[in-house]
């Protein structure tokens, strides 16, 4: 089954639709990470990137997340 979003008549499919997305869910970087969910949402509020809320969902912009993780050492 091939999964495309319809844009303005044209099909994209859906692993370049992430390309597309300016926003991660807690789920989304828990998976990027190889987290917990919980630990997800435990950085979430260290104010490492920024956070958008919407009622109790919570949104990570991609940008400033991308960035974060980029600039981010080693720890041992």
């Amino acid at each position: 089954m091939n999964v495309a979003n319809t844009v303005i008549g044209q099909t994209e499919p859906a692993s370049n639709a992430c390309a597309a997305k300016k926003t991660y869910t807690v789920m989304e970087i828990a998976a990027l990470l190889q987290i917990s969910k919980s630990k997800a949402y435990n950085i979430c509020g260290q104010n490492l990137f920024t956070i958008i809320r919407v009622g109790r969902a919570v949104r990570i912009s991609k940008a400033s997340f991308d960035d974060w993780l980029e600039n981010q050492t080693m720890q041992f």
